[in-house]
């Protein structure tokens, strides 16, 4: 019997899912995000998605051949960053704009501090933030869904030099910075916004499907969202409630890059913590902030909170005895 038995050291792996599979089932819950964004913004937006997944695979992929490692393009985790990044992107960005993203979340985000599980924020969000910072006349300019009646499939295309300029349209106000989009229309995505964060219906979808699944940690969405709506309803009042959860990018962040394994608290109390400050950052920067969306800022935040929480709440050792009482004292 002793020569069936292999003694090894840990970690035993004794699950099924891979990096591979866990990648697939996330892009399996963006379809329906990323069929909203064609419907709204024609195609156009499948254009950029394209070109933002082709520069994130070509950032990993070059940094492999520099360094002379094993392609880790297969694991389809740079597939996911370029079609995340590719959601919080305006449907008028110039072609170029998700072709550069998608190499500086990949290389400079991701595999420069050593490969998928060690970066320390979420790629896909802080290429946005340094595109916003980089392009802030084309990140925050937002047009109207198309009219597939008038044939407007490939309206946006004209955008690829040029931008919104490109395009014989009025810009659009997305619900966060004036608009006045029914609840409805914020529900279903046809109002103004980035490619994948204006459908609600969608992405809730999406989240329902990765919850089901397992591949996400419920919690942190749910304390997410649910705290954007505490501290929007103290700041705001109960009238704005509804609009703050249902538009912008705080569906999509809490659903898809708040849960992101690499940058999340790995404790239960330090989850909680993490989502609650998640939303409380949302609200305070939609509230006082220049900027009208918060969610971005909020998540990279928390992210770099994330190995404080893993250092100071630890989990008590399993089969750990408790602390024996203090003696009482003698009489």
């Amino acid at each position: 019997m002793n020569d069936k038995l292999q003694m090894s050291v840990s970690p035993h792996i004794t699950a099924k899912a891979t990096t591979r599979s866990i990648m697939i089932e996330v892009l399996i819950a963006l379809l329906p995000a990323v069929v909203a964004s064609i419907i709204f913004f024609g195609f156009y937006s499948l254009f950029l998605i394209i070109l933002s997944v082709g520069g994130s695979l070509f950032g990993e992929a070059l940094y492999n051949i520099l360094r002379k490692r094993k392609q880790t393009i297969g694991d389809f985790s740079a597939v996911v960053t370029g079609v995340l990044l590719a959601m919080n992107l305006p449907a008028t960005v110039p072609f170029y704009v998700p072709i550069i993203g998608g190499f500086f979340a990949t290389m400079l985000v991701k595999m420069l501090f050593g490969g998928i599980g060690r970066n320390f924020a979420n790629p896909a969000l802080t290429a946005r933030i340094f595109l916003l910072l980089a392009w802030a006349g084309f990140m925050t300019s937002f047009v109207s869904p198309i009219n597939w009646a008038n044939g407007e499939a490939f309206k946006y295309f004209s955008c690829a030099l040029k931008g919104a300029d490109g395009v014989v349209t009025v810009t659009s106000a997305t619900p966060l910075s004036g608009g006045n989009a029914t609840l409805l229309q914020m529900f279903l995505g046809q109002t103004g916004g980035s490619l994948g964060e204006t459908s609600a219906l969608a992405l809730i979808i999406g989240g329902v499907y990765l919850a089901v699944r397992k591949i996400i940690d419920w919690k942190i969405p749910v304390v997410f969202i649910a705290t954007t709506a505490l501290f929007t309803l103290i700041f705001n009042g109960a009238s704005n409630v509804l609009p703050a959860i249902l538009s912008g990018g705080l569906m999509l962040g809490a659903i898809f890059m708040a849960t992101d394994y690499s940058t999340s608290p790995n404790t239960f109390i330090g989850t909680l913590i993490y989502a609650f400050g998640c939303g409380f950052l949302t609200a305070l920067i939609r509230r006082y902030g220049s900027y009208p969306e918060g969610v971005s800022f909020a998540i990279v935040l928390m992210n770099i909170v994330t190995p404080l929480l893993d250092k100071f709440i630890i989990p008590k050792t399993f089969g750990k005895p408790k602390k024996e009482k203090k003696a009482k004292e003698a009489k």
